[in-house]
């Protein structure tokens, strides 16, 4: 199969530090047509951009990530003492490059212990920073539907909700906004019988195919380090669902990423 775009991935992780170069080299051989790398600090945004300017079928988002304002590793928090406000500043060149195609990955997560405050005013400041840009944004929103819905709705942005793991009908006004929505890996595992349901009730346009990888790998390779390749696995289960074959998903959901990240 060919034609996967992968509007989420983190090559950037130290999880690929053995065999980056080689492993990128053979995505295209393994179907590869597109990949959004997503950075989540200053310290990787650079990183991703350079990707994106080495390799053809790659492209950039750049933003923070709210666990980076709990990480002691990320800049955020090591060079920047928790002042998001500056290293947002000090990304803003990198948005004069035409490599980077949204603002991402930004959002809110509840699931750690991440000040709430803090996490949504750089969520809001990162969508006032897209609208400014007139760029799409990458979201990461976990266990913060209340808060992430109230935001969406007021700031109407462009992009994909990142993992999506909401009902199908917020699937359907999320959509209608013209937010696309991100499946990856974890709809092939048994318990996703909440995505199998917003997948059958959406209109297929709004959905595009993604990794988190290294992270959250689809079955049949559950468990293992991920990368764009194995979203062959999602559409072949998405197929199932939609009643088509699994090039035709990938045709259709590369086809989504292009028109969302305006990618020629």
């Amino acid at each position: 199969m060919q034609n996967i775009f992968d509007t989420h991935a983190h090559y950037c992780s130290h999880q690929f530090d053995a065999d980056r170069a080689e492993l990128l080299a053979a995505l295209p051989a393994g179907g590869v047509a597109g990949v959004l790398e997503c950075a989540t600090h200053s310290g990787d945004a650079p990183r991703a951009v350079e990707l994106a300017h080495q390799l053809p079928y790659f492209h950039a988002a750049v933003g923070i990530h709210p666990e980076s304002l709990i990480e002691e590793d990320a800049p955020t928090v090591a060079v920047y003492h928790g002042d998001w406000r500056a290293e947002l500043e000090a990304l803003r060149p990198l948005f004069e490059d035409k490599a980077v195609v949204a603002v991402g990955e930004i959002g809110l997560d509840h699931h750690w212990p991440v000040p709430r405050q803090e996490q949504y005013e750089l969520f809001e400041a990162q969508l006032q920073l897209a609208a400014e840009l007139d760029l799409p944004v990458s979201v990461h929103d976990r266990e913060a539907h209340a808060e992430m819905y109230e935001l969406l709705r007021r700031y109407k942005p462009r992009g994909v909700l990142h993992c999506y793991s909401g009902s199908a009908e917020d699937a359907a006004w999320i959509s209608g906004q013209g937010m696309y929505l991100g499946f990856g890996g974890a709809v092939t595992y048994k318990g996703a019988k909440r995505a199998a349901k917003v997948l059958a009730a959406i209109d297929p346009q709004w959905a595009v195919l993604e990794t988190d990888c290294p992270y959250m790998a689809p079955e049949p390779v559950r468990g293992r380090r991920n990368d764009s390749r194995n979203i062959a696995h999602v559409a072949e289960y998405i197929g199932t669902i939609w009643q088509m074959d699994a090039q035709a998903v990938l045709d259709r959901t590369a086809e989504n990423a292009r028109r969302c990240f305006n990618i020629v």
